[in-house]
């Protein structure tokens, strides 16, 4: 499959590897894709702008700081799967007054720009250094359970598929609008699990509690 990844940061690269090492066709991208040659060559894909990468894959995944979703293009999304892997750092984002008073959820707005995408919450609750085949935590079942949320049923069979391939089990936590159970500083967020760990942190989150700032980065 031919995938397009929106970022070339450390959750990019990450998935970017894991994707190509299961034999993917995967392009990075960036705003200034001539500075992406030497980590392409060391994954192993190609390199491009957002645009090309959008044009380019079958399915996406944005792994960009949440304050550069409008640098994504809706037209070549139209009907793809758009993996949403972005997470709202305020320090970073700036103030986004109807997340902060939590009217909406991330996933929600990246929906409202990409309206004909279909679009998986995914690979946003775990520390890039995790991602690794061969760098991650203990659990108690031996495999890392990860959650994920959308409307599209077929979506989310395929994007539960990939993570298979990388290794992963998944807890699907129901359609996007139940996808600030994992944002950032809810308990599932970051933190290893196995698939009964996950679902026991999806299930404690409450819409105003929050893990405090930091504690997720052991």
């Amino acid at each position: 499959m031919k995938i397009g990844i929106f970022g070339a940061g450390f959750i990019g690269a990450a998935v970017a590897k894991l994707a190509t090492d299961q034999g993917h066709a995967v392009m990075i991208s960036s705003r200034h894709p001539e500075s992406l040659g030497a980590l392409a060559a060391e994954i192993g894909c190609t390199a491009g702008t957002i645009g090309q990468a959008a044009a380019f894959g079958a399915l996406c995944v944005a792994a960009l700081p949440f304050k550069a979703l409008d640098s994504i293009p809706s037209g070549p999304l139209s009907g793809k799967i758009v993996i949403d892997a972005m997470n709202y750092y305020p320090e970073r984002d700036g103030q986004i007054p109807a997340l902060d008073r939590r009217a909406t959820t991330t996933s929600a707005l990246v929906a409202e720009h990409l309206p004909q995408a279909r679009i998986v919450k995914a690979f946003s609750a775990i520390l890039a250094r995790d991602l690794p085949l061969t760098a991650r935590p203990a659990v108690p079942s031996g495999r890392q359970a990860l959650p994920i949320a959308g409307d599209d049923g077929e979506a989310k069979r395929i994007v539960a598929a990939l993570h298979d391939e990388f290794g992963f089990d998944v807890v699907d936590t129901g359609p996007l609008a139940e996808s600030w159970r994992f944002e950032r500083a809810k308990p599932a967020y970051c933190i290893p699990f196995d698939r009964d760990g996950l679902r026991a942190a999806l299930a404690s989150a409450t819409r105003e509690g929050e893990l405090p700032h930091g504690s997720w980065r052991r």
